[in-house]
Order: C-alpha cells, then structure tokens, then sequence
C-alpha cells in the first residue's frame, strides 16, 4: 500500500477486474522440403510468393515445395514458414558459415558473349565503335574495356570474322586481364552494333533437384530438436498452426524412399503435431493411387490415428507459373491457403470444405459418389470436381477413430481456443491464490468465451447452453490450493459441420376446392 504523509490529491493506477484475451491467430503454414538455395534447417518467415523466391528460387523439377508454396499463398495463405532440408550440407569456411561462391558477369554482345574473368570485378562495360582509320574493312570495329578502378582497355581494330587475324575472340579475349569472349554461333559473322553494354550477374538457373537413395532419408525430414533441423525444428516457432512436407513424394517419386519410409515420416510429422498440441499436419497420399488403394494406405498400411492430422486425395493438376505446362502436384499446399482463407473469412470454427481449390485445373483421379462413401468414413477427404462448381474440397474430417475429434474445424478451435486462453492468462502465475484470483480468472474467460459464442463458434442458443467457465472453493479445495495449483474448469460446446443435409419429403393430399367461411 502506498504511503501518504502531506494532504493532497493522489491517483492510484488499479488493474481492471477482467483481464482481456485476445485470439491467437490460426493460419500460419509451415512446409518442409527441397530448394536449390537459402538458408539450411531454418525456419525462415516468408510472407508472399516473391519473398520465397528471392530467398528459395522458383519453381523448378525434382521438388513440389516451391509448387506448394505457390498455392498456398493463391489460396488466400498468408504468413509461412520455409525448413529447406538436404542430404549434403554446403561447403563450409571452416566457421560454421556456408561459403558463398560470387557469380561472374557477363553479357551478350552481337553474336559474342563477353564474361568477366574475376567475380570480384566491378562496373565492367564494353562499348564497341567504329574501327581506326578511314579505310578500315566493313567487318572490323573498336573494343573498349573499362572496369571500376582499372585502366581501360582498348583494341582499335578487332574482326567479327574467324578466319582474321584480328578475330575479336582471339585479340580480346586472349590479350584482355578484365573478360574472356566466345561466339554464340561462330558460323555468323554480322558486325555487332555500335553502342556500350554493362556486363551484368546472370539469373541463376535452378537444375532439376535430384535425390538419391545414398543422399535422402527419413532423418533428413524428421531432423534433431536439439539440432533445430527438420521439421523438429519447428517447435522453437510458436506461431505455427499447420505442417506439409510435401517433398516427402518428390523423393519417392525419384525412388530415393520407399513406401515404409513415406509411412514412417508421416507418422513422425503426425507426432511432432500432437507433442506441440497447437498445430495439425496436412498430409499428402502417394501418387497415382486408385480409390481402393488409398483406402488400403489408410486403413492397412499407414497405420495413422490422429485427431491431429488430415489426409486430403487425390493429388491435384496445376498449371506451372513459369513454364505454362501442366503436371501433378500434392495436395497440401493447396490446402493449407484453404484453411487460412477460410480463418480469415469465416473463422476458425467453421469447417474448410465444400471451397474452391484454386489454381487446380484437374484432379489425378475422378472420384464418383459411390467411391467418396468408402473414403469419408476412414477419414480420407476427397477432392473432387463438379460440373459447373468447379474443383471442390469434399470433405473434412481427421484421422481420428474417436467421434468427439471427427471434425477439422472441432480440433482446430480447441486449438485455438486453448492456446488463447494459455497466453493471456499469464498474470495468474505467482499471484495470491484466493477468491480475488478466481474470480478474475472467471470474468476474463467469461468474457472470451461470450465473444467466440457471439461470432458463432459455440453451439448454443444461450451463453449457457454454450460453455460454462468455473473457478472456486469447489475446483480448488485446501490441498490443491497446498500444492500451488488453481484449477479452472472451462467446457465449450464446438458448432460441428452440417456433414449430411438431408431433406425428408412426402407426399400432401391438399384441397383443391373453395374454402368455405
């Protein structure tokens, strides 16, 4: 209590009795695979297609990250996270640092390239001019070199024909400390035209990514937490609510893993999302699977039994954004931006199915009604197109065999609910154990659990019917109070998914005369 010896006025700052909690947010992806650059078994925050590309490079053969990526943010995914896994670790300066090897520059000019022979060279421009003299040949023209900081070099007359003695290749490119030169087609002799040209860094070109037995395995997916490599990396980032490792396929497609490891990485990924209890894994079936043999993966083979994870099939076509062509890709990706699109525009609660895959032109294999009744039941959620309506996700439900956690939308709520609530009530730790606190804690998650109710993510006509939120002498009896525990028990009834809308009709014999008054 304060102390007060003069008269006078004073204010006292009190806290309020109902400490606010604020929603944690929902969306936030996180995809493990294969990329030609950036950093190695870090999780990096990317928040738009071109952040990854700058950092991971484009779309490329040999990997579906960047593919997935792409479609998770078409579909309305915000932030992500990227872990760029390999078998081979860089080369290294013997600090721990990887090495970072400068590209030369180089240019085209006319039919000859010009490419600096030191990376460290700056400012290198070539200007070509009219030859010395008045009477030089028509295929002879001027070179000059000029580097930052170096003294220019010139060669008055050099000839765009082999067979000279003058031949720019020859003259230039075996007398010049700055550039080396190659004809594209020596079989063209055509004068380049006059002008100056900046040699420049090319772009660099992504090889297919290729993965071989030797190279790739289940550690390189699952990593070390201690290490923060792999996807076990991932529980130091707080913020994560989904996981696709939608490369776990490139390297099975490539032959580099077999099915048992597939199974293995999958049921590891599952685990990791039930140890953090905040996040759910997205999962990619194999490829090419008919509908009876990933109802035998589910079932038989995959051995998965989760309320933390969901199983989406078949796999989806897409256009390439660079090339134009089509192929197959996982689904994940896709899915993930569906489940951020649907946070952000009706909320958590609400099941993310019966939307539009966007970007998907095509399905690999075409799933009748018939087929869906044997999948939806095990847990597989279709996706299927509809003519008219698009490709559609038909379907959310876990992997879980037990009915309370059925649902998607059931799972993440609690999720969400949980996390929020386990952040903002914070305060309570160290305090005074005694009605003041309870109460406080009551009214704060009172309050929280209004608000959801009122934006409809609790069944119920009323607030009471919804959820009921008790803390007192009766949850804390003397030795839980003893032990330095206050319990607070919170129910909360989830608004499930209208999974089967059924319209029961009979036939009404109505009267047909007049009525009579």
């Amino acid at each position: 209590m304060p102390t007060y010896l003069s008269p006078g006025v004073y204010i006292q700052e009190l806290d309020a009795a109902t400490r606010p909690i604020e929603g944690v947010g929902t969306a936030v992806a996180a995809f493990v695979g294969f990329a030609p650059r950036g950093p190695l078994n870090t999780p990096t925050l990317v928040t738009n297609w071109t952040q990854y590309v700058d950092q991971f490079g484009d779309i490329e053969p040999g990997s579906y990250l960047a593919y997935s990526v792409y479609g998770y943010f078409l579909n309305g995914g915000g932030r992500c996270y990227i872990v760029r896994i390999g078998a081979d670790q860089p080369a290294s300066n013997g600090q721990g640092k990887q090495k970072q090897v400068a590209a030369a520059q180089t240019a085209t000019v006319g039919n000859f390239v010009f490419t600096a022979k030191s990376a460290a060279t700056k400012a290198i421009t070539v200007e070509v001019g009219h030859a010395d003299g008045d009477g030089a040949p028509d295929d002879e023209f001027k070179v000059t070199v000029t580097a930052e900081g170096k003294p220019p070099e010139v060669w008055g007359n050099v000839s765009s024909k082999p067979d000279s003695g003058n031949y720019v290749v020859n003259r230039v490119g075996g007398e010049s400390k700055l550039v080396t030169v190659e004809a594209v087609a020596p079989e063209v002799q055509t004068k380049p035209k006059l002008g100056s040209t900046a040699l420049a860094v090319p772009e660099p070109k992504n090889e297919p990514i290729v993965l071989e037995k030797q190279q790739v395995s289940a550690k390189n997916y699952i990593g070390e937490a201690a290490d923060r490599t792999g996807f076990s990396g991932l529980e130091e980032i707080e913020d994560v609510t989904m996981v696709s490792v939608p490369d776990l396929m490139a390297a099975y497609e490539q032959g580099a893993i077999d099915l048992e490891t597939v199974k293995g990485v999958q049921l590891a990924i599952v685990a990791h999302c039930e140890l953090m209890g905040d996040r759910m894994a997205v999962l990619d079936p194999p490829p090419g699977l008919s509908v009876q043999e990933i109802a035998k993966w589910r079932t038989n083979d995959s051995g998965l039994d989760s309320k933390f994870a969901a199983l989406y099939y078949p796999w989806i076509k897409v256009l390439d954004p660079v090339t134009g062509s089509s192929r197959f890709i996982p689904p994940s990706g896709h899915l993930a931006g569906i489940w951020a699109r649907n946070d952000n525009e009706r909320g958590v609660h609400k099941a993310p199915a019966n939307e539009i895959v966007r970007g998907a032109i095509d399905v690999q294999t075409k799933i009748t009604r018939t087929e869906q009744e044997s999948l939806n039941p095990i847990g597989v959620n279709a996706i299927r197109g509809f003519p008219g309506r698009g490709i559609r996700v038909w379907g959310a439900r876990t992997l879980s065999s037990d009915p309370a956690w059925r649902y998607i939308n059931v799972r993440r709520l609690f999720n969400y609910l949980e996390k929020s609530i386990l952040l903002a009530t914070q305060f309570a730790v160290f305090e005074p154990n005694d009605p003041a606190l309870w109460g406080k804690l009551r009214r704060s998650i009172t309050a929280f659990l209004m608000g959801e109710w009122r934006g409809g993510a609790l069944f119920g006509r009323t607030p009471e019917e919804a959820f009921f939120v008790k803390c007192d002498d009766e949850t804390n009896p003397t030795d839980v109070i003893d032990s330095g525990r206050v319990v607070c028990a919170i129910g909360v009834a989830p608004v499930k998914p209208a999974e089967f809308v059924i319209f029961q009709l009979s036939q009404y014999s109505g009267g047909t005369g007049a009525v009579e008054e």
